[in-house]
């Protein structure tokens, strides 16, 4: 490494400061607008663990990006298909459909579509190929099981639709802004290594022996291929491996394909046209695995932008403390014959000291991520008090995040005026 890309990181190191001095108000504040206005970005890519809001968060950015003027569309890989409906689209599929009653006076746009794994896996093939091997590999039962549940593949496709989209966005001018929900996967790292898993499993040594036949007799007569042969028909069976060799064998001019197309994909993601939002909720295991995220990114050398906090719980509007409302609990439980109101009040009392506790432990988490990375520009989205199903409510989040910035500026405003009173 050089010592040019060894010294940020090394700032970063230091800045590093540690949990005691944690805060919840983020150093920086994620510029949401600033984000969908800026031009040279042409992908913004949302990720995190599953169950964060990835979908929600990344239809949100897109319909307010569309909103402002910006020909956007929307790729998820969510299965529960709440994307379609909170969009008023009866049905998602692999290509862009328009998204009605969007305000565009601003001169954008938005369309939205849901990956078809098996479908953009085909068009992939028949792209590479000839007519004659593509039909022979698409009706080869051991590629429409790699097509369609091979670990890797969904994570491989989703890659491989930004990329058809981004060139033909280049090409044709239809959008100017690419909005990725990432898939749900068991990892949020998953959809960065698919490209290469995918690619090094075809391109493997049990796959290349199995194509020996295919590259010249004395191959074929070795002791160790019968051998091997024989072990792995007593296993899976004559008929999977004749499928499997048949497979391979046809698909053997696209290895170098799939390749140079993992290698394209991953540029693609390190391209500064490219911005990284990492969703994460306020848990541990989710903002955990949000920081191994910004360090495997900025490992990578892919543009962060920054961090979203979805989910955050929101403080009860009176002033008391937890502190004050469990002292008055243990006031009204020390009665000896409590009344129906005094029960009531305990409750309510209860309720209003641990609600104030989670909002507390939450702001701890957040401000000790904000604390290890305080470079990392960051929104904290507050819980809505129903599911998200429509544009309105779309709308809302997108208000809820780009407030945050005026909400700053605000505070530094009132801040600065008091300094100098």
């Amino acid at each position: 490494m050089s010592a040019a890309a060894r010294a940020p990181r090394a700032a970063r190191a230091r800045a590093r400061v540690g949990p005691l001095v944690a805060t919840h108000d983020p150093a920086r504040v994620l510029d949401v607008d600033a984000l969908l206005d800026d031009r040279s970005r042409s992908i913004i890519v949302c990720c995190g663990s599953g169950g964060v809001g990835k979908t929600t968060t990344s239809a949100a950015l897109a319909l307010r990006a569309a909103e402002r003027g910006r020909k956007v569309v929307v790729l998820t890989i969510d299965p529960a298909r709440r994307l379609a409906q909170s969009m008023g689209i009866e049905a998602l599929d692999n290509t862009p459909r328009p998204v009605p009653d969007i305000d565009t006076t601003a001169g954008g746009s938005l369309d939205a579509m849901m990956l078809d794994m098996k479908r953009t896996f085909d068009e992939v093939v028949q792209g590479q190929a000839s007519p004659e091997k593509a039909a022979q590999i698409l009706a080869n039962p051991f590629y429409v099981a790699v097509s369609s549940s091979f670990a890797g593949t969904q994570e491989y496709m989703a890659m491989e639709k930004l990329g058809q989209l981004d060139a033909e966005a280049r090409r044709t001018g239809a959008h100017d802004l690419i909005v990725v929900d990432t898939p749900p996967s068991r990892s949020a790292l998953d959809f960065l290594d698919a490209p290469e898993r995918l690619s090094s499993f075809l391109d493997g040594k049990f796959m290349r022996l199995l194509l020996a036949p295919a590259r010249g007799p004395a191959r074929l007569m070795t002791a160790g291929f019968g051998l091997v042969t024989n072990a792995v028909t007593k296993i899976i069976g004559a008929q999977v491996l004749q499928d499997m060799k048949a497979f391979v064998a046809a698909f053997d001019t696209l290895f170098g394909g799939f390749r140079a197309r993992a290698q394209r994909t991953f540029e693609l993601l390190q391209d500064r046209r490219t911005a990284f939002l990492v969703v994460a909720a306020p848990e541990p295991d989710a903002l955990r695995e949000a920081a191994y995220f910004v360090e495997r990114l900025r490992s990578e050398d892919m543009p962060l932008a920054g961090l979203v906090v979805n989910r955050a719980s929101n403080a009860p509007a009176e002033g008391l403390t937890t502190h004050a409302a469990l002292a008055a609990l243990e006031r009204v439980r020390a009665s000896d014959e409590p009344s129906a109101d005094e029960e009531l009040a305990a409750g309510l009392l209860r309720l209003h000291a641990d609600r104030l506790t989670l909002v507390e432990r939450e702001r701890a988490l957040t401000g000790r991520f904000g604390a290890s990375h305080p470079d990392v520009p960051t929104a904290v989205l507050p819980a809505l008090s129903t599911d998200v199903h429509d544009l309105d409510g779309l709308r809302r989040i997108g208000d809820l995040l780009a407030a945050q910035t005026s909400a700053q500026t605000s505070a530094q405003t009132s801040a600065q005026t008091s300094a100098q009173g």
